[in-house]
């Protein structure tokens, strides 16, 4: 009741500005199209992934299994932000309703959170293969990879929906959002009433979804390191950290821009939140499957054998 009363002044808003970038044509263009490009270039390299290691026996293993998890939520997130975003460069109005900005705010943090663990899971892969190789099949069964699969997709989607479902968010006055999407730091800024539950709420998801996994990996690369440097032959050790340095760095360019974003202070990165975003949201996306392919010899090699069967046959 007392949070009703505190709005019941006000007049409730029923959608938002959202400020964007530029008005500038010209910049409006150039970003358009590089947009564009970068969103083709998501669907096209993580769906080409996914389906180069659904027709490649070779490839179906746990590692491959959980990239194949990342690619989707990849193309998941960029399609939740991008396409608004070309639509939006070239509006006047950039406008968004309250009910498709809570949408979309909930879906970012839902797949935001799922792909923070699927790294996780995915290093804690590699320690299991790099450091008990002999008992890698048993521990990473298929089974145990199911319901790791399971419990990942549908804790995130507790954790990031039912905490904002249970008590709505109200807005009132201010409806004007210094961001291209509805990030759920600048959608609170606009608010009204008492926030305190909601500021619970970004501590206890960032804390499961984002702190935890972090050092969880963290804890797995210090086992992967020091079981590397046992390894006596300079080639086995140049073989091992070559499958763990394209993960290392897809989740240092990806875990440092959220904390960033989610532990600096609000009021000092305020203006460029927004371009921060861009990082994990958009360039992430777009160079994790480069990432995996470029530095992993198996996918190459099942780039090539797709390549190889899909073009014409040469006879005599």
């Amino acid at each position: 009741m007392n949070h009703i009363m505190e709005i019941s002044n006000h007049t409730v808003i029923k959608d938002f500005i959202l400020v964007g970038f530029s008005q500038n044509l010209k910049i409006c263009i150039l970003l358009f199209l590089l947009f564009f490009v970068i969103y083709i270039l998501i669907i096209f390299g993580n769906g080409f992934l996914i389906f180069t290691v659904i027709v490649s026996p070779q490839l179906h293993t746990p590692m491959y299994y959980f990239l194949c998890n990342l690619s989707f939520i990849d193309i998941c997130y960029s399609t939740c932000t991008v396409p608004k975003l070309l639509f939006d460069i070239f509006s006047k109005t950039r406008r968004i309703s309250v009910i498709g900005c809570l949408i979309q705010m909930n879906i970012s943090l839902f797949l935001g959170g799922t792909e923070c663990i699927v790294l996780a899971v995915m290093a804690y892969d590699r320690y299991i293969a790099i450091c008990f190789p002999l008992r890698y099949t048993v521990i990473m069964s298929w089974r145990v990879c199911n319901c790791i699969t399971v419990s990942m997709w549908v804790g995130s989607f507790i954790l990031a929906t039912v905490p904002t479902m249970s008590r709505p968010l109200v807005f009132c006055s201010e409806n004007t959002l210094n961001h291209f999407v509805c990030e759920i730091l600048v959608v609170l800024e606009v608010a009204c009433g008492d926030l305190s539950f909601y500021k619970i709420t970004i501590v206890v998801i960032g804390f499961f979804t984002l702190l935890t996994p972090f050092i969880f990996i963290v804890i797995s690369y210090i086992c992967i390191i020091i079981s590397i440097s046992k390894i006596k032959s300079s080639g086995g050790r140049s073989k091992a950290f070559s499958t763990c340095s394209s993960h290392l760095v897809a989740v240092l360019m990806f875990f440092i821009t959220i904390m960033i974003t989610y532990m600096g202070k609000t009021r000092i990165f305020a203006l460029y939140i927004k371009y921060i975003y861009l990082i994990y949201a958009v360039l992430t996306p777009v160079l994790n499957p480069l990432i995996y392919s470029l530095r992993n010899n198996d996918v190459k090699e099942a780039f090539h054998k797709i390549l190889a069967t899909s073009s014409p046959t040469q006879e005599r």
